[in-house]
């Protein structure tokens, strides 16, 4: 089953057929809020809110192994990932969609493993390449389905937050290699890798990173609200998209 978390801008899903909400418990504490059982395009799904439903969890405050956790117990085994960013790269414009395919962590602090008990051996795990290639594929497929244009490939740099960059954060990051910056990649992704789940990610591209473009002189926080109401209908429509290739047995999965 098809689990999406969203992000910032996408707190609820308007092609999403409710059935009912479940409040979840798992060894972590309690996830962003209900899990959002549902159906798109006649296919179950189910939704998280990352933020919670009135986006009033910070990024750095975000269970992030409880909403794996939920998501993997009761029944998920992919899971989509939306996520507003900033363009770094200058082919990163506000209005886009790039599916990373690498990430750098600049978080700090956060719990970032599920694999803790008591007496048993340290776990690590493979994570070279980041995210389920098999969703990665999946995701541009429907993309091109849809004829939805987006980016394949880069770097999403996953910063502390809840602030925004600095000018010489973003130099430092760019010179790094990262393409974007997002606050909510990390641990998300890793956790996903420790629960088998297939996890890729869309970033919606919102903004110019700080010192960057329109954001020279700094960061418009109206901008960002008058691109995000635009932007995420096409990552709904790139949902339904996916969710129609899978039920056609589209997605190798």
């Amino acid at each position: 089953m098809l689990g999406i978390i969203g992000g910032t801008g996408l707190t609820q899903l308007a092609n999403l057929e409710i059935t009912h909400r479940k409040v979840a418990r798992t060894p972590f504490g309690e996830p962003s809020g209900a899990l959002t059982f549902g159906h798109i395009c006649d296919q179950e799904v189910i939704f998280l809110a990352r933020h919670g439903y009135g986006h009033t969890i910070p990024p750095h405050e975000v269970n992030y192994r409880a909403n794996l956790w939920a998501l993997k117990d009761h029944g998920v085994d992919r899971v989509v990932s939306v996520a507003t960013v900033g363009g770094i790269h200058p082919g990163l414009i506000p209005g886009m969609l790039v599916i990373p395919d690498q990430i750098i962590d600049y978080t700090h602090g956060r719990e970032a493993t599920c694999l803790v008990e008591n007496g048993k051996p340290v776990t690590h795990l493979d994570f070279t390449f980041p995210y389920c290639d098999r969703m990665r594929k999946a995701l541009l497929q429907a993309a091109a389905s849809a004829g939805i244009s987006l980016r394949d490939g880069g770097v999403y740099g996953v910063t502390q937050g809840p602030r925004l960059e600095t000018a010489a954060e973003i130099n430092r990051m760019e010179r790094d290699g990262a393409d974007m910056v997002g606050m909510t990649g990390m641990p998300e992704a890793y956790l996903a890798r420790e629960l088998a789940l297939c996890y890729a990610a869309v970033g919606v591209v919102v903004n110019y990173a700080a010192g960057r473009g329109l954001s020279a002189d700094g960061i418009q926080m109206e901008e960002i609200q008058s691109v995000l109401g635009e932007v995420m209908l096409q990552v709904r429509h790139l949902l339904e998209q996916l969710v129609t290739n899978d039920a056609a047995g589209l997605c190798q999965f």
